[in-house]
């Protein structure tokens, strides 16, 4: 913790905000944009970077989740499911994050960031814009029987798919902590492609579960953090007042915007991200 101008925390709620907003909008809660921020302009010890990253996510990710569940458009159990593998995966990420130097830290970072990115820019969604592929086989089948059987039926539907999908479910979790806690960023940016392109859940869908599931798993790793001090609470507290007015206003945007747009959103900042972080090596 140090002492900041005025300059300086207006400059670190600007960042919380705009972070924030963009981070909601494409489901990734802002982290990925916020620590490499914060690296480049404190160049913070990469470890403390990632406790201070990964508590200004969660505050992102509680400010908007709300306004996600008010849209209905939150996927309970996949999000649930996923948490499962991602809280015992936040303590393995921890463990790997101080034990790296900080140019390996950099280097991983800036390729996962450049790589995902470009896929995402190049890969079209494999879904329509309406509705998931389980949505619409339970729509097609279901056409003429009456609205409570038809939320009774995609219920069961969405149930059976996800229990056949339980072990892949769990697995992206535990993926999902470790790289989470590791760069302190959430993993937010990497499950939206998980969701979407694995799991067939479409963008809309996808970036409110991926803020619900954020809000869980990035619990545990905030107390980890907390415990072994490495958490600038006085960035976090400036950051943090950022992200909360980003969240709301990303929220709103959010239903604005056409799930490919997201997607493609989220590739160009991911490569931009990158791309400067190979210039801090």
């Amino acid at each position: 913790m140090f002492y900041m101008s005025i300059v300086t925390i207006i400059l670190i709620m600007v960042i919380g905000v705009v972070s924030g907003a963009y981070g909601m909008i494409v489901g990734a809660g802002g982290g990925f944009l916020f620590v490499p921020a914060i690296l480049i302009l404190f160049h913070l010890d990469p470890y403390v970077a990632a406790g201070t990253g990964l508590a200004v996510v969660f505050i992102n990710s509680l400010s908007g989740v709300g306004g996600y569940m008010k849209q209905r458009r939150v996927d309970y159990s996949l999000g649930l499911t996923l948490s499962v593998g991602a809280i015992p995966g936040t303590f393995i990420g921890i463990k790997l994050a101080g034990q790296s130097s900080p140019q390996a830290f950099y280097l991983i970072f800036a390729a996962l960031l450049i790589s995902l990115g470009t896929f995402l820019f190049v890969k079209k969604a494999p879904i329509k814009e309406a509705t998931s592929e389980v949505t619409e086989g339970v729509s097609a089948g279901i056409e003429n029987q009456n609205e409570v059987n038809q939320q009774f039926s995609g219920t069961l539907q969405r149930i059976n798919a996800h229990r056949k999908k339980y072990l892949a479910i769990v697995l992206s979790g535990i993926l999902l902590g470790i790289v989470s806690s590791y760069f302190g960023i959430g993993g937010g940016w990497l499950l939206v492609p998980i969701l979407v392109y694995l799991f067939k859940v479409n963008p809309h869908e996808a970036t409110a579960t991926s803020i619900f599931s954020l809000a869980i798993y990035s619990t545990a790793g905030v107390l980890i953090h907390l415990l072994n001090q490495t958490i600038d609470w006085t960035i976090v507290l400036y950051g943090g007042i950022g992200v909360i007015i980003g969240g709301k206003i990303g929220v709103i945007l959010s239903t604005k915007l056409s799930g490919d747009l997201k997607i493609r959103m989220l590739s160009i900042v991911l490569i931009a991200v990158g791309s400067k972080l190979l210039f801090e090596i």
